[in-house]
């Protein structure tokens, strides 16, 4: 069976600067990668040029064995740490607006029949992440868990294959985050998703993901650090749903991580 997404020596540059060389990735359907990886090697860069934020300076990325356009596509959402939602906005009309956009480009509003079941499919999202009775508040009235509920309906409104987070728990208390660490399994169980997720938190990453990647360089140059970029460094599948256990002679622990 072929991968859903497929990098094919990707390489990220900026300038001279270096931030990702020769990264081969098989990312299978259904899958929840965690990325990990110290400050600067290239995580969030990673998730840009999968999202399709920016192109990648060499290499391919496929999605389905079809190249993927540097531009953002309903087949991906992202969540990022910092709540991405319209502070003008009620939780019901932030919601709506993805579906408004997509089925009304030109005037981003949508009328009639077809805002009513837009509106019904906007609900249906609310209540699946927990804001079914908050549709009316405004994100000034809400909890930081709140609103980082509301920015994954936001993302997920549209259905997108694969969902994209960018540490999206990392500003939560450790009660709130355990409650999203629960619905994000959910979510990715109900909706079918494919999920690629950043973290700083080693635990966090073992505890979600299927399988876990970190990026590093393996190479350095004292008199030049941004010569060479980082790379997948360790690729550890989990013994969890669609993952392949890790062989028992990899010697691969979560404390080669922690050294990370």
């Amino acid at each position: 069976m072929s991968a859903l997404l497929s990098l094919r020596n990707v390489w990220v540059e900026y300038g001279d600067k270096v931030v990702l060389e020769r990264v081969n990735l098989d990312i299978e359907a259904g899958s929840f990668v965690s990325i990990v990886g110290p400050s600067g090697a290239g995580k969030s860069s990673l998730l840009r040029v999968v999202l399709g934020q920016e192109a990648p300076s060499r290499g391919s990325i496929l999605l389905d064995d079809t190249p993927l356009a540097p531009e953002c596509g309903p087949d991906r959402g992202v969540v990022f740490q910092r709540y991405s939602v319209f502070p003008h906005l009620s939780v019901l009309r932030n919601t709506l607006f993805g579906l408004e956009c997509a089925q009304a480009p030109l005037t981003a509003r949508l009328f009639g029949g077809r805002r009513r079941t837009a509106l019904a499919e906007a609900e249906e999202m609310l209540i699946a992440v927990g804001l079914g009775d908050n549709l009316h508040l405004y994100p000034a009235e809400m909890s930081g868990g709140m609103q980082q509920r509301l920015a994954i309906a936001q993302a997920l409104i549209k259905r997108p294959r694969i969902l994209l987070l960018d540490e999206p728990f990392g500003a939560l208390d450790p009660g709130i985050k355990a409650d999203m660490h629960a619905l994000i399994t959910r979510l990715w169980s109900d909706y079918s998703l494919t999920v690629i997720m950043v973290t700083h938190d080693i635990k966090e990453a073992f505890t979600l993901g299927t399988r876990v990647l970190a990026l590093d360089k393996r190479r350095h140059d004292p008199h030049a650090p941004n010569r060479f970029g980082a790379t997948v460094v360790y690729d550890l599948p989990l013994n969890k749903r669609q993952a392949v256990s890790a062989p028992a002679e990899s010697g691969i622990t979560i404390d080669s991580f922690n050294n990370i």
